[in-house]
């Protein structure tokens, strides 16, 4: 005989299905590819994220940030670009700048999360406060996201955006976007509000002809582990036609891990496969690129050390 249940089934909240989603990943990281003989940097990723989420690869012990560090750095990844989400994680990886020669902080609110926020204004104004700061060279992630945000929560996305573009100008800081699904939008507002002096399209998703426009207004193009996988082809002829003075490469960890090991926890150490997939669309030599890709992270955020 069933039994009902005197109340209906309630469905999983966003943190619920997140951890259920961390436990899956604990302990999963892929094995680490061969190491860049030149270095590169990883322009974006969540450290904060990647701890809570997935742990560290290989059961390191000791501090999980300093280990993810670590082993990106005995791969031949030697710098990174911490990204805040929110104002915590914006405040935190302030911080870890703060304390640490390897770490670079970009600090923003992201274009999901300026919908829910009950005060808009006093958030933006936390993360300006942040963007004084002397190691944070970053403003973003911030942009327009029409996937996950519906037409309700457009108008406080793009109310968000155009703030963090005025923030970006301000202080003189690379202006590091959120561009889903979403590209004539984020044009339309760059010109609108006028772009920065820098502008990146974090983990670029469009096609050759939109990274020609990008390019042709000066913008930066990160390609993410999205490009490795195997229906990417219009990532790779992105690529193909993108100068390599305007290219960064990134994990977004611990998302959006690159092939073969997708759905998989990413992490800054996986940076040399999407760096030699980035290589392989433009038939170029990787220790050359990487030492291009380094010299442009210098250029853009000013030196790590």
């Amino acid at each position: 005989m069933s039994h009902m249940p005197s109340t209906p089934p309630t469905s999983p909240t966003p943190s619920e299905k997140r951890r259920a989603k961390a436990a899956r990943r604990a302990g999963e990281f892929p094995p680490a590819p061969e190491p860049l003989a030149v270095p590169v940097f990883d322009s974006h990723t969540h450290l904060d994220l990647t701890v809570q989420e997935a742990g560290v690869p290989g059961g390191a012990t000791g501090d999980p940030v300093e280990a993810l560090i670590a082993a990106a750095a005995k791969n031949g990844v030697d710098r990174l670009i911490q990204v805040g989400v929110d104002v915590d994680s914006s405040r935190w990886g302030a911080e870890l700048a703060g304390r640490n020669d390897a770490v670079l902080a970009a600090v923003a609110l992201h274009p999901n999360e300026a919908p829910r926020l009950a005060d808009l204004d006093e958030a933006l104004r936390e993360i300006e406060a942040l963007a004084a700061q002397p190691r944070v060279r970053g403003v973003g992630e911030t942009g327009m996201d029409t996937f996950r945000t519906g037409d309700d929560g457009r108008s406080a996305q793009e109310t968000s955006f155009r703030a963090h573009i005025a923030i970006a100008k301000r202080h003189g800081k690379a202006l590091i976007i959120h561009d889903r699904e979403a590209h004539a939008d984020v044009l339309r507002i760059l010109d609108d509000e006028g772009a920065p002096d820098t502008v990146v399209l974090h983990c670029f998703s469009g096609d050759a002809e939109f990274a020609a426009e990008c390019v042709r207004r000066g913008y930066h193009l990160s390609f993410a582990g999205t490009i490795t996988f195997g229906s990417a082809a219009n990532l790779r002829a992105a690529a193909a036609i993108t100068p390599p003075e305007l290219m960064m490469v990134e994990t977004d960890a611990p998302y959006l891990t690159p092939a073969p090991h997708r759905g998989r926890p990413n992490a800054s150490y996986l940076i040399p496969i999407t760096v030699r997939a980035l290589a392989a669309a433009r038939d170029v030599d990787v220790d050359e690129l990487c030492a291009t890709i380094s010299a442009t992270g210098e250029r853009v955020f000013g030196p790590w050390k």
